[in-house]
């Protein structure tokens, strides 16, 4: 039997993972580059900022930032962002993309250097997936403030491809998965959020669309798709998750 690795085996592979992406063109790798990409990203950024009603002077944390794709859709809104990630390589692109509309930081988010009820809100896109998610979560709820709100976009394990991408090791690759991260079910993620103390929540499926979608389709395409996420059963094999709660 393989034996599981530690949390500091899985977070050094993650640094050296995402060393070798960041010398690379990182956003094609992660699919957020082409115009179905940037599509899903804007959407991202949309729902960030409206579930987490992120307005002026907020005081807003980001968690697993990367190269501040989302950092640089949640910035406009006003508030004060503070973005972190455990990846000295990929902040440097972040730091060079948007120097002065955050503040970055490199960290853990299994020990968040934050005090307690220091956040309006924290945000990220695709990050609980690489953590210990009740760890991350207990700390998330710690240094929101009471009412504070998290909102996170995570990949969901019951879609097709998603699944297929984090049983097969070459597709993981090819899509520029790290060795540990591994996808969760919506069933999953509201037991840990209910087990850690949140009593308001939600999970919602979301996102039909496909980062290989050609640009000149998507008008058409993506409003036909949305609509999935309103079809019964069907929306439960959306390729992402939309998580909310309060404190």
């Amino acid at each position: 039997m393989t034996p599981v690795p530690s949390v500091e085996e899985r977070q050094g592979r993650e640094i050296a993972h995402y060393r070798s992406v960041a010398a690379q063109d990182t956003e094609a790798i992660l699919g957020w580059q082409s115009p179905a990409g940037r599509a899903r990203a804007d959407r991202r950024g949309r729902l960030f900022v409206g579930r987490g009603r992120i307005a002026s002077g907020a005081r807003v944390l980001e968690l697993g930032c990367g190269t501040g794709e989302f950092t640089r859709r949640v910035a406009p809104s006003g508030a004060r962002v503070v973005a972190l990630d455990l990846s000295g390589d990929l902040l440097v692109k972040a730091r060079a993309k948007l120097d002065g509309a955050a503040r970055f930081v490199r960290g853990n988010a299994h020990v968040l250097p934050f005090a307690d009820a220091s956040f309006d809100v924290v945000y990220g896109c695709s990050i609980l997936h690489h953590l210990d998610v009740g760890v991350a979560l207990r700390e998330v709820r710690r240094v929101l403030r009471p009412g504070g709100r998290l909102v996170f976009s995570e990949p969901n394990l019951v879609n097709p491809q998603v699944l297929l991408m984090f049983k097969i090791a070459a597709l993981k690759f090819h899509y520029g998965g790290s060795p540990d991260e591994m996808a969760f079910t919506r069933r999953a993620i509201r037991r840990v959020l209910g087990a850690i103390g949140f009593s308001r929540f939600s999970v919602t499926h979301f996102d039909f669309v496909h980062p290989a979608i050609p640009g000149a389709l998507l008008p058409v395409v993506e409003p036909l798709l949305e609509r999935l996420e309103r079809v019964p059963f069907v929306r439960a094999l959306s390729g992402s998750m939309l998580i909310h709660a309060e404190r």
